[in-house]
């Protein structure tokens, strides 16, 4: 089994239930093992439209599906939850996201780009770094352009949207 990060997202709807409901579906699925999930975080969207803020968490774990695999199992609950591939627009609002951050020993592009792995933009994504560096702050990821791995909370104190990540209003418990 390889280790796995995996971050969630949701702005629309039931935010928190949709997470917590979202953990629960990776825990149900075979060949994953979910062995940690993080606080949640509230972040303000970057890029895209004009749309509400985000709850984000990032899921540790262990899986032994291929990439491919993988991938098609998060979007499977993403679909569960309501997200449409084929209306989403392009870093708009969305019920649920689950990316592949990364896979251990699954270095670079599969299937013809619908993976890349680590996740190209993760290293700059305060929003993915934050709650990732709650759970294990010492976890290196490749800097800009596949540079020398860094820590996490490194690459989260110099994030360009590290100052829209906050402690949710009302504390959201997933685990």
């Amino acid at each position: 089994m390889r280790r796995l990060v995996l971050a969630l997202g949701a702005n629309t709807g039931d935010r928190a239930g949709t997470l917590r409901s979202a953990v629960a579906a990776l825990r149900a699925l075979d060949g994953l093992v979910v062995d940690a999930v993080s606080e949640v975080v509230e972040t303000d969207p970057v890029g895209g439209p004009e749309q509400p803020d985000f709850l984000n968490a990032v899921v540790l774990g262990r899986t032994s599906l291929e990439p491919l695999a993988l991938l098609d199992a998060c979007q499977r609950v993403e679909a569960a939850h309501g997200l449409d591939r084929a209306a989403k627009v392009r870093w708009g609002p969305r019920p649920l996201d689950v990316d592949v951050v990364d896979l251990e020993g699954a270095r670079g592009v599969h299937g013809g780009g619908r993976l890349v792995v680590p996740h190209p933009r993760a290293h700059e994504r305060a929003f993915v770094l934050a709650p990732w560096a709650g759970l294990d702050p010492g976890a290196r990821l490749p800097g800009p352009d596949g540079g020398e791995p860094r820590t996490v909370a490194d690459l989260l104190a110099v994030a360009p949207d590290r100052a829209g990540v906050r402690v949710p209003a009302v504390p959201v418990v997933l685990a």
